[in-house]
């Protein structure tokens, strides 16, 4: 793909996460910007991904073209007018985060139970062998157990969204009616639903307080409810949570995958849910 060139004077900042800026367009309503920090491969596989998934009728926001500024390199997509994520939202409103957590549940459930067309996807299991190959702070012993471990785990055909965090679901609101998207697709793929809700519970449970306030708006206390009312909606009053967490413990600990890519240096505090299990 060739990006379009776009003068970033048009555009106003609006947030800021992990790998990106988000901007909307001054003039025209309808448009928002999502800047990558990092590689022009990176955006242009989100776009790839992102135009795939809006295909199949998963919720999202529909995605428009790559662009530049001249220095990064971003995607375009179709501006969702008063939009707010289901963190911000519990941030904002903490007396409604069990019945933002429910409502998030269930569009997961959606998500997780949507087949997906295995050759235009990667299996999650590939991404997570390969993010393994890169990381630079297992021994070898520990990547082995880890590689068998990954393996060990039920093979499945349907939609992973990859980076399954509550600030990647956001929803619009119009006249008193929530309709709920998943943004933020570039990990996109397939596989067994255990590899999504780790993320969930590492995101809810796993982090300091003040990284929780900084990311996600809102105190540990208020995230930890979310997962429970989150688990409590997701896995069904019939659920043996106490099996359900021992395994959701380990998914979360996989994520140590994709943090330790993202900040460079090795994370104990995720790391730690593997102990016993992988390592």
């Amino acid at each position: 793909m060739t990006p379009t060139l776009i003068d970033i004077n048009d555009y106003v900042r609006t947030g800021e996460g992990a790998n990106g800026a988000s901007f909307n367009h001054k003039h025209d309503p309808n448009i928002m910007l999502k800047l990558y920090f990092r590689n022009f491969e990176a955006a242009e596989k989100e776009l790839e991904l992102a135009q795939k998934v809006y295909k199949m009728g998963i919720p999202t926001p529909e995605p428009g073209d790559l662009v530049t500024d001249g220095k990064q390199v971003g995607i375009r997509f179709k501006r969702m007018e008063g939009k707010r994520s289901y963190s911000r939202a519990c941030g904002d409103e903490p007396e409604r985060t069990e019945e933002y957590a429910r409502e998030f549940a269930q569009l997961c459930k959606r998500l997780h139970a949507t087949h997906v067309d295995t050759t235009q996807f990667e299996n999650v299991k590939d991404r997570l062998y390969a993010m393994l190959e890169a990381n630079k702070f297992f021994t070898d012993e520990q990547k082995r157990k880890i590689r068998d471990f990954i393996a060990s785990a039920p093979e499945a055909d349907t939609a992973i969204h990859g980076d399954l965090q509550f600030s990647n679901g956001i929803f619009t609101e119009k006249d008193g009616v929530r309709t709920p998207y998943f943004i933020d697709l570039g990990d996109f793929c397939y596989g067994y639903p255990m590899f999504d809700l780790g993320m969930v519970y590492l995101c809810c449970c796993l982090n300091d307080e003040a990284w929780t306030m900084e990311q996600y708006h809102m105190s540990n206390a208020t995230a930890a409810r979310f997962w429970d009312a989150f688990a409590a909606e997701y896995f069904g009053p019939e659920a043996d949570m106490e099996k359900v967490m021992r395994e959701v413990k380990i998914y979360a600990g996989l994520k140590t995958l994709i943090v330790e890519r993202d900040t460079g240096r090795p994370m104990p505090e995720f790391r730690a849910m593997l102990e016993g299990v992988v390592y």
